[in-house]
């Protein structure tokens, strides 16, 4: 059996994996990130690929190679992350370095989305003349496409869902970018300003909301109606076959697919609607990005 190396990079951790062809994710390690210093990072990164060998007694030359899913613009012809919102590591040679530590020839690069998404439609088993979206609601929004197997980059900027504006009611309905209106930090910064408290948490918000508590189904019904917004130029733009979503504020609250279907409904005309039978959440959830970046491997 063929194995990679993936890692999932992010500002506050690392994941590394050990991932078959087939995509299981045999082995795995999570170190804590470094983003004070580029050079700190990377070395990071280094005790994450060097943990999860350690834990599963291979070495580096079991390895077919490395994948990597990093945050922001990232050049992968020339291995480059190139620009990140939580990473010290504009213009970092990344495969140059990963193939200088470890030896390994094939070293791949992308934006953790993607990694992600390649993953989830693997997963899904879409099928190959399709049309597959992957969204990703978390700390921030955004998507990838995946049309008939190859993924749609358009100048190196699609999918960037969180940019689109949308009428946000709580916003006094102004227009707002999605991410700003409706991503975890905003959920939490939303509730606490309606509510007049400083301490309440995302988690917080939809607990209460599960418990029926009153205030808090307003708060809920804004943003998954932002939220049904943003999918709905996505539904009207690519008219996809399947969307699957992801993140860890729809991931671990899995009754939001059914309001956000809800609302989505009441925007589409009956021609879109199909739809509405081919969304759903994550069963990979938070070893998308990791299990993606290994399979890009194999490609």
């Amino acid at each position: 059996m063929k194995k990679a190396i993936g890692i999932d990079i992010g500002g506050t951790k690392i994941a590394a994996g050990i991932v078959s062809e087939t995509g299981e994710l045999l082995h795995r390690a999570e170190v804590k990130s470094d983003p004070s210093d580029s050079e700190k990072m990377f070395a990071r990164v280094i005790d994450a690929v060097e943990q999860v060998l350690k834990d599963s007694s291979l070495s580096i030359t079991d390895m077919e190679g490395i994948g990597v899913g990093v945050p922001g613009k990232v050049d992968r012809e020339r291995g480059i992350a190139v620009f990140q919102n939580n990473l010290p590591w504009p213009q970092f040679p990344v495969t140059a370095r990963l193939r200088e530590q470890f030896g390994l020839e094939r070293i791949t690069i992308d934006n953790d989305v993607y990694t992600a998404a390649f993953a989830e439609w693997k997963a899904s088993e879409a099928k190959r003349d399709e049309t597959f979206v992957y969204v990703t609601i978390s700390t921030g929004i955004s998507c990838a496409i995946i049309h008939k197997g190859s993924f749609f980059r358009g100048a190196g900027f699609a999918g960037e869902l969180g940019l689109i504006p949308v009428l946000s009611k709580t916003a006094e309905n102004k227009l707002e970018r999605l991410e700003f209106a409706s991503a975890g930090p905003a959920i939490e910064k939303l509730a606490q300003k309606e509510l007049q408290q400083a301490n309440l948490s995302t988690k917080n918000v939809f607990e209460q909301y599960q418990a029926g508590t009153q205030e808090y189904q307003t708060i809920i019904d804004d943003v998954t109606d932002n939220w049904a917004q943003g999918l709905y130029s996505i539904s009207c733009l690519l008219d996809p076959h399947k969307v699957v979503f992801g993140g860890s504020v729809i991931a671990n609250n899995p009754f939001l697919l059914d309001l956000l279907k809800e609302k989505l409904k009441a925007y589409q005309i009956p021609e879109q609607q199909h739809l509405l039978n081919h969304m759903s959440i994550s069963t990979i959830k938070n070893n998308n990005g990791v299990i993606g970046a290994g399979l890009r491997v194999f490609e």
